[in-house]
């Protein structure tokens, strides 16, 4: 494990006199890929240096253990550096892992109502405005890019992109079933209604992820609907594109520009595909383990917002947290962190099992 981490340190002090460098500065292609490689070995060169340095101290400590006066001082400070070593031994570990490529990338976010009628639409708006949130917390951008509006407020279907930094590594564990419990308003005798929703997290594809074939698509123009004002258009300015090899369909018309629309509707269409392939590889590749780690596999009932108790519940990790207006108010920090701590622990586990 030394050894490969002396490499990559090497590398990184590399990186470090390229990015200073004048020429690779002018050149931004390069300088922007090298920063990107620097800012991904950063953390864990700076936990290897840390727990060198912590290696040095316990040796120094443990030559003081024979000097009668310095006993009790040096026992201490082993105790505290042994700890520390252990930490940073299973941080080390962690940052190792193999890294998900798609973790850096921005994402297309997808929710749909599902059981529950008019709540589950009610819901997947209060999903999307609590995922909304939680981006403006981040700094993120949040674009819709196409929504299906309910007639009592919510949306049958919303699809909006993200954009910043590691948002799919942040927000990739939330793809599944979200389910609600809750007195929805028109119930008179206060009875608990059960609805659900689906929420996709795709990372987003890049031009050269995917090569489509302008003669696979078969793309209609037709004129906005809504339910008023900025929805509704006189031009033929919506755009529906179908991928005919693999039956995939999208529609835009959130922009009065056709050329925007169609813009939009082929960043969608392209990631829904590349997200299809991944589906499959990674089907494949779990088919070969006992269980396919961090899947995310959208059938799955993931987690319970229940309202009376003010309860949210991750199935997947146990996970209850009683607080669940600030988690609707996008503070879901807690949430994203343990279940990408779960996930990488598991990622171990694995990985110690092939060895």
């Amino acid at each position: 494990m030394f050894d490969k981490i002396q490499d990559l340190e090497i590398r990184f002090q590399e990186l470090e006199s390229l990015l200073s460098d004048p020429t690779v500065i002018a050149n931004q292609p390069e300088f922007r890929k090298l920063s990107r490689e620097h800012a991904d070995l950063a953390p864990l060169i700076e936990a290897f240096r840390r727990y060198k340095k912590v290696l040095e101290e316990l040796e120094e400590n443990q030559e003081l253990l024979s000097d009668p006066e310095m006993k009790e001082m040096a026992e201490e400070e082993i105790s505290r550096l042994s700890q520390e070593k252990e930490r940073l031994d299973a941080e080390i570990k962690i940052l190792l892992l193999p890294k998900d490529p798609n973790d850096s990338r921005d994402v297309i976010l997808e929710i749909r109502a599902g059981t529950g009628g008019d709540e589950s639409a009610l819901f997947s708006g209060d999903l999307f405005r609590m995922y909304s949130r939680f981006a403006e917390k981040n700094r993120w951008k949040v674009e819709m890019l196409s929504c299906s509006e309910s007639e009592r407020g919510g949306y049958k279907e919303v699809i909006a992109s993200i954009e910043g930094q590691d948002v799919y590594a942040k927000l990739k564990y939330e793809s599944g079933t979200h389910r609600v419990q809750r007195v929805p308003e028109t119930e008179a005798q206060g009875r608990i209604h059960t609805s659900a929703c689906t929420v996709a997290i795709m990372a987003e594809a890049e031009d050269v992820d995917i090569d489509i074939n302008p003669a696979d698509l078969k793309i209609d123009v037709y004129r906005s609907s809504g339910a008023g004002g900025q929805h509704v258009n006189t031009t033929d300015s919506a755009v529906r594109i179908t991928h005919i090899p693999t039956g995939t369909v999208v529609a835009c018309q959130e922009e009065r520009s056709q050329i925007k629309n169609r813009a939009k509707a082929m960043k969608v269409l392209k990631t829904r595909i590349l997200d299809t392939i991944q589906q499959e590889q990674n089907a494949k590749l779990a088919a070969d383990r006992k269980q396919q780690v961090g899947s995310g596999d959208r059938s799955e009932r993931i987690r319970t917002y229940n309202f009376p108790q003010g309860r949210m519940t991750d199935h997947r990790i146990g996970l209850t947290l009683y607080r669940l207006d600030s988690i609707m108010a996008g503070d879901i920090d807690e949430i994203t962190d343990a279940l990408r701590a779960h996930y990488q622990m598991e990622a171990l586990k694995a990985q110690s099992e092939g060895a």
